[in-house]
């Protein structure tokens, strides 16, 4: 059986050391399935029945040098491909991310750092149509994050075509639109200096550029997307605030302003707050607002019964036995996905169980 494994992988490979290189590592799965049942008022609820079935494969390995890597690839609710992400550890040189699909990298990972006791204020079940901050997270992408040093954590993420699809090796893809490059930049800074009442402080702040095709066409121009925040954790409170902004580069006249629709700036600011009562209970409540601006952006016209800003509200309690968690959410918007007067509330409840 052996004398059969060698002949045919040195067949397939050329080399037997393709052999030790293939089995260097290890490969875990882990998962879970997330039951749901949802209540809405104000919109239509259906089927209030939900089934989340998720699990991820990862592998690890070591190189000669001492470097590590580590690869992992996400599937999400129903078995659909969600993310695939190979991280080279390159020890006090930092570390590489080459990745795929809904990546979480550059300002992606500061979209919402808001302390909850589940899931984002926005993204327990009601749908609220915010734009949330993604740069290059948004696309296949590599970044580069460096070491912490004095409690400070650099990235820096490039995209090489903004929106392409996700390609396997030995391909290309063509996003096909009008973006070219994206570039992501983002600090985190846990400002300790070795005291105990600093430990719980993080500030994090990061900043992307997707680079316009000025030559396709379309009255666009390079788009910007930021996004600053603070969280802190003292005890079992954990408190946090943070803002974005996202212009969009749509601009009819080249003249910095959207006259087709009147709005080509969007920004928010959100805070949250969370008590964990013991290791297996914790309760949060959180807010995101919302607001359009731009060329036809006025103090009258941007009030929430206008339909120029969404604001969602969220209380959540959570509770965690072994391998089963137990969670209620129940969540306002108002003016949902920009539409004046269409409030909704929707209570959530959810049964969690991992493996």
């Amino acid at each position: 059986m052996n004398k059969l494994t060698k002949i045919g992988c040195s067949a397939l490979c050329g080399s037997l050391a393709a052999i030790s290189a293939a089995n260097a590592g290890d490969l875990t799965v882990t998962g879970g399935a997330d039951m749901t049942w949802l209540s809405k008022n104000g919109g239509t609820t259906g089927n209030p029945i939900g089934i989340g079935s998720n699990f991820t494969m990862k592998g690890s390995g070591e190189l000669d040098n001492g470097w590590t890597f580590d690869l992992s690839i996400a599937h999400s609710n129903v078995g659909a491909y969600s993310a695939t992400s190979v991280d080279l550890n390159m020890g006090e040189l930092g570390s590489l991310n080459f990745n795929q699909g809904d990546s979480g990298n550059g300002i992606s990972a500061f979209d919402d750092k808001m302390p909850t006791a589940w899931e984002e204020s926005w993204g327990a079940g009601q749908s609220a149509g915010v734009r949330l901050a993604l740069g290059s997270g948004a696309s296949q992408n590599v970044q580069y994050t460096s070491p912490t040093v004095y409690g400070t954590t650099v990235t820096l993420t490039y995209a090489p075509e903004y929106g392409a699809a996700d390609t396997s090796d030995k391909n290309t893809a063509s996003a096909g639109d009008a973006n070219n490059a994206s570039y992501d930049a983002t600090i985190n800074i846990n400002p300790s200096l070795g005291t105990e009442i600093l430990a719980g402080l993080n500030i994090f702040a990061g900043a992307a550029t997707i680079e316009a095709v000025k030559d396709n066409g379309g009255d666009v121009t390079d788009r910007y997307e930021g996004v600053a925040g603070v969280t802190y954790d003292i005890g079992p409170l954990s408190l946090g605030a943070q803002w974005s902004g996202d212009y969009t580069g749509v601009d009819d006249d080249d003249d910095g302003v959207d006259t087709s629709t009147g709005y080509n700036f969007y920004k928010a600011h959100a805070y949250g707050v969370a008590f964990n009562v013991n290791d297996d209970l914790s309760v949060s409540y959180g807010e995101w607002t919302h607001r359009k601006a731009g060329y036809a952006s006025t103090a009258t016209n941007q009030v929430a019964e206008n339909g120029k800003e969404i604001v969602v509200s969220s209380m959540q309690i959570a509770y965690t036995m072994g391998g089963a968690s137990f969670r209620v959410a129940d969540t306002q918007v108002d003016n949902v996905s920009w539409s004046a007067g269409d409030n909704q509330n929707t209570t959530t409840i959810s049964l969690g169980l991992a493996f």
